[in-house]
């Protein structure tokens, strides 16, 4: 699964319908949108559940600057993505700008209008270094980043600073128990906590982005090189993965079947003692979970090749079909402009790095600091830009951990994982 279609299904947006919905003054699955008889004044706006969320105040305060009016076009994961396929290949779109998934721009470049205009040096300086890079395909940037995300380390603040855990603590391996800065460290404290009932952290068999953030930690890119030669059978992929099997012994039973949803829910529920997890889950720690307003934050832990992690972002992008290019950019440039309204929505995140320093010292968002080291680590990086990735996941890599977690051999297991890839890629 990409990163954010899970993050769809985890930020309590409940209200949300999972059908289709449509803004009242929208024109629907017709055509492009106008207003007033005025083309350009407004425009229809793709996005997936929970986009909508992060995008309505910045379009009632580009309504205001611009005069450009908003509608909504609302779909689950699936849908949007079969309805921009759908659109795309017919040459015929209703919209006039959608908000894409990071691993959809490499499958939908040749339908999309560069906006290298919006990408100005003072821009990019805004943008985290890896979004830069991955907004640009082929030469030209297609999609200015709407919001992301990042694995940071969230872990029980009221067991850490308990005297009775930090002596034994320190009894036991010599040091200070505090929020771990090694990868040792978390090891160390994972078996600690892995006792009467309670586990030291989560291994998620279920998804596969965690493993990558310790393949990238290692040096190696992900999957596949800049010359789309697959890797995944390299020094660093075996070492990542079996370092992140190693953390079994201290996390419940049944990884294999552990995806977000189960690692927040045992956190949430107290079962574990620490969890790599998506920034956004900090601020959405239900109030009677018997953890709420006992956890801290840390940034994403380094290897050898220092601190890394893997976004988790989205894109506004502006279709060649449109009828409505002067609004559509307009919009875009205003959602950039506006970018921190988009904190005080339902998922409350952001793209532009003054959004997160905006609120990083404010009361309840202490995950922001974290989130802001570790998207702007050297070794973080987006996934490969190939259409195939998600395939890529869904029948081989995912399919890999499982089996990892369950105790399969790693050196057989990325050999296997090659060839598949190899052959998804001919």
């Amino acid at each position: 699964m990409s990163s954010r279609k899970t993050i769809s299904r985890l930020a309590a947006l409940g209200s949300l319908s999972a059908a289709v919905i449509l803004a009242a003054t929208a024109c629907g699955a017709g055509g492009p949108a106008t207003s007033g008889g005025a083309a350009g004044s407004s425009i229809n706006v793709l996005v997936e559940a929970g986009g909508h969320a992060e995008l309505q105040p910045i379009a009632d305060q580009c309504k205001k600057d611009t005069g450009v009016n908003v509608n909504f076009v609302e779909l689950p994961y699936d849908g949007l993505f079969n309805r921009l396929s759908s659109e795309f290949s017919s040459g015929t779109v209703s919209f006039d700008v959608a908000a894409l998934d990071s691993v959809w721009l490499p499958s939908f470049k040749d339908a999309l209008q560069p906006i290298d205009e919006l990408f100005t040096d003072e821009a990019k300086k805004d943008i985290f270094p890896s979004l830069v890079k991955e907004a640009n395909v082929d030469g030209h940037f297609i999609g200015m980043p709407a919001w992301t995300n990042a694995e940071i380390v969230l872990y029980r603040k009221d067991l850490f600073e308990d005297a009775k855990n930090k002596a034994d603590f320190k009894a036991k391996y010599g040091y200070d128990l505090a929020a771990p800065k090694t990868w040792q460290q978390y090891q160390d404290i994972s078996a600690f906590f892995t006792k009467d009932g309670m586990y030291g952290t989560d291994v998620k068999g279920g998804v596969e982005t965690e493993y990558l953030t310790h393949v990238l930690q290692a040096g190696s890119p992900m999957v596949l090189d800049s010359n789309n030669n697959v890797v995944i059978d390299n020094a660093a992929h075996k070492q990542a993965l079996d370092f992140y099997t190693s953390l079994v012994k201290d996390a419940p039973a049944g990884a294999a079947q552990v995806d977000w949803a189960a690692a927040q829910n045992l956190f949430n529920q107290g079962k574990t003692a620490m969890t790599q997890f998506w920034a956004h889950a900090y601020r959405q720690i239900p109030k009677d979970s018997p953890v709420y307003g006992k956890v801290g934050t840390a940034p994403m832990i380094g290897g050898s090749a220092g601190v890394a992690g893997v976004p988790g972002p989205w894109y506004l992008s502006v279709p060649k079909a449109t009828k409505n290019t002067d609004a559509a950019k307009k919009f875009v440039k205003c959602a950039f402009d506006h970018n921190d309204l988009a904190i005080q929505s339902s998922l409350g995140l952001a793209a532009r790095v003054s959004a997160f320093q905006k609120y990083q010292d404010q009361p309840g968002y202490e995950s922001f600091k974290p989130l802001i080291e570790t998207l702007n680590a050297p070794a973080t990086a987006t996934r490969p830009a190939t259409a195939k990735w998600q395939q890529i996941v869904d029948t081989v890599l995912v399919p890999m951990l499982q089996k990892a977690v369950a105790g399969g051999d790693s050196t057989t297991l990325l050999a296997d994982a090659k060839s598949k890839i190899q052959a998804l890629l001919k």
